[in-house]
């Protein structure tokens, strides 16, 4: 089904040119080219057999569409190829992917399906052939892994050899783990350890792992299922996170810290990060969430992703930040400074669907503050702050068809708020205090619903600095 309204399709979003996109996949640099698959369905706006689809960006801003890169055309990946990673190795470009087979003989077993290992090599990053003694590795034989929840690798460069984690549960399906396998040459892998395991509420399969070394940490990032909901904290079907800790490469063993979140809104899952050539790491998730309305299915597409994030490491958190080269999106500036005002106040030139918010907000005036976006006479998606809370949310619940609801966080006292917004016709980002905390939703109002309206809830409403930004194409539109 091809594209019948861009009312919803991003302008500068990552989205399949039709149909269904999930998770993004082998997100890596070679050759000059900024590479980024995800899971695809090339023949329905709904979940089916997996593809991985295929973009390119020369500054990973300004895209374009590739051939798809690979299908479920083998026995061992017959039902899907699902997640994985690309990495670089003598100028080739190597993707490991998990092949999913249905296994109605198994079910007897507890699954009915198995997954494996595979990997296929391109050498000008769109062409691939799939390695012609795939699967490469198998479910280990222990009875500490389920034997049917096996899948998406990663797979990194530490010294001299390479290593990969796929994520894993425990038999009982209770919890969710993290295998770590190595290889003296990427294609010949030895299973070394169980790297993590959930303990108490982090979910019962940990999927899409990813793992670097951030600002001199180790950072294990995954998506955990089932992770049962703490008050008004992992409020989502599942949920995307890390830890901090140290990986003792001799015992294959991962300590860390406290599990956190990346992102604290309605939409963001399967995170994948990549570190590019300048040292920087990079991010990228899918901006939906499973079981969610998607009403652009009648449009002919589903799914985007989330812009590309920097990421770092700051007393002892991971802070994520909008790359500096979306600023070439930028077409034209309306700024304002130094603003007080005692009622809700719209400015000249600050509105629409797509744009680019900055705006630092005086709180030792202003306790308690409301921003609608995307705002109409019947339709608004609110965002809220109360400094004695310490509390920061977003509601939905009139921002047009699809979720509602609202989700919050907090935030680390201080006398100054910088939120940073982008808006691309379906979806909003909000980055808070250059990354302490990110809030990401799915919105679609209607077209007229275009207005930002900025109340005070409690007296006054300090606006040190406001800039706002119309933002040009980073995406074909279909």
């Amino acid at each position: 089904m091809s594209v019948t309204n861009i009312r919803w399709y991003p302008k500068y979003h990552i989205a399949a040119p039709e149909n269904w996109i999930n998770d993004p996949n082998g997100f890596c640099y070679f050759k000059g080219d900024y590479h980024l698959f995800y899971q695809h369905h090339p023949y329905s706006v709904n979940w089916g057999p997996m593809h991985w689809g295929s973009i390119a960006s020369k500054d990973l801003v300004h895209w374009k569409h590739l051939p798809i890169a690979l299908k479920p055309d083998e026995d061992y990946d017959r039902d899907g190829c699902f997640s994985g990673c690309g990495i670089e190795k003598d100028g080739k470009l190597y993707v490991f992917y998990t092949g999913n087979m249905h296994t109605p003989e198994t079910a007897d077993l507890g699954f009915d399906y198995v997954q494996v290992q595979c990997f296929a090599v391109s050498e000008d990053g769109v062409n691939f052939k799939k390695y012609p003694d795939n699967a490469i590795i198998l479910v280990p034989e222990t009875d500490q892994v389920h034997g049917g929840d096996f899948r998406d690798p990663k797979v990194w460069k530490h010294g001299d050899k390479y290593y990969m984690v796929v994520g894993s549960r425990t038999p009982d399906k209770l919890l969710g783990q993290i295998l770590l396998y190595e290889s003296e040459d990427i294609i010949h892998w030895n299973f070394k350890s169980i790297m993590s395991r959930a303990e108490g509420n982090q979910g019962s399969m940990w999927e899409c792992p990813n793992f670097a070394n951030i600002d001199g940490k180790d950072i294990l990032i995954f998506s955990p299922q089932d992770v049962k909901r703490e008050i008004n904290n992992y409020m989502n079907v599942y949920q995307s996170g890390y830890f901090i800790g140290k990986l003792d490469y001799d015992t294959g063993i991962y300590t860390h810290g406290e599990f956190a979140l990346l992102d604290y809104g309605s939409d963001f899952y399967a995170p994948q990060i990549t570190q590019i050539p300048d040292g920087r790491t990079v991010m990228v998730a899918w901006l939906d969430m499973w079981a969610s309305p998607m009403p652009e299915q009648a449009d002919g597409w589903a799914g985007m992703m989330t812009l590309p994030r920097e990421l770092h490491v700051k007393d002892g958190k991971v802070y994520s930040t909008p790359i500096k080269e979306l600023e070439s999106l930028r077409i034209s500036e309306t700024s304002y400074e130094d603003k007080i005002f005692y009622e809700p106040t719209k400015f000249e030139g600050v509105s629409g669907d797509i744009g680019e918010l900055i705006v630092n907000i005086d709180l030792k005036a202003t306790e308690e503050f409301e921003i609608d976006l995307r705002s109409s006479a019947d339709e608004k998606t609110v965002l809220t702050y109360n400094a004695a809370l310490q509390l920061f949310k977003i509601n939905r619940d009139k921002s047009g068809e699809g979720g509602k609801g609202e989700r919050e966080c907090s935030i680390l006292p201080a006398d100054k708020m910088k939120l940073h917004i982008f808006m691309d016709r379906s979806s909003i980002e909000i980055f808070i205090n250059d990354g302490e905390k990110v809030m990401s939703a799915r919105i679609y109002p209607r077209d007229n619903s275009r207005d930002i309206v900025f109340i005070p809830t409690s007296g006054t409403f300090k606006i040190d600095s406001l800039k706002f930004y119309t933002l040009g194409e980073g995406i074909p539109q279909p």
